[in-house]
Order: structure tokens, then C-alpha cells, then sequence
């Protein structure tokens, strides 16, 4: 089962910006990338460093800890299908922001 967190007005983060959030037991990382928005653990999978100071360069986003670079839109390491941060889908209903967690799934 999913549930839609909607993303109060003042957290939605403007193009080019992104903004971070709690929802339930997870931290989350909102990107709003040419108005497309994608949403990430802020954990990176190799040590659990925050990915929400990392340097942002289009849709790669890199950790402030070593250096990997994952891009926000599939959570995939650059280059690699062998580390993946979790995603989550983004729904925008009439200028609202919904960030859709499956409560089933791993999200990796």
C-alpha cells in the first residue's frame, strides 16, 4: 500500500533548489530540476553521508563524503548499476506536490 505525502507550499522547493524532509522514519531529499521534481534518500547507500549538501550538476547529485555521484532521476551510481540510492515518484496535482511512498517496497 502507498501513501502520498503532500509537500507543504513553503518546502517546495523552487527550480534549480531542493529542500529536505522528514516523513516518518525516512529523511528525504526534494529536487526541483528544471520544474521536474525527483526525490531521494538523503543517505548515500556506501556509508549513510547525507546527499543533501551534495554538489548538484544537472541531475547527478555528489557526496560530500567521498565523492559518488548518483543521479537523482533512476538513483543509480554514475556509470553503475551496483549502488542505487532509494527513489521516490514525485506527483503534482493542481500546483500540489506529492511524494509517493509504498510502504512495501524497498525503494532500491
Amino acid at each position: 500500500m502507498s501513501s502520498h505525502f503532500q509537500v507543504p507550499l513553503e518546502k517546495v522547493p523552487k527550480s534549480g533548489m531542493r529542500t529536505f524532509l522528514k516523513i516518518g522514519d525516512k529523511t528525504i531529499v526534494l529536487f526541483n530540476i528544471d520544474t521536474q521534481f525527483y526525490a531521494i534518500d538523503d543517505s548515500c547507500p556506501h556509508q549513510g553521508a547525507s546527499l543533501y549538501t551534495g554538489q548538484l550538476q544537472g541531475r547527478s547529485i555528489q557526496c560530500c563524503a567521498h565523492g559518488l555521484r548518483f543521479d537523482v532521476a533512476s538513483g543509480y551510481l554514475l556509470n553503475s548499476t551496483q549502488l542505487k540510492v532509494a527513489t521516490y515518484p514525485v506527483e503534482v496535482v493542481s500546483e500540489q506536490v506529492f511524494i509517493v511512498i509504498d510502504a512495501g517496497a524497498r525503494h532500491e
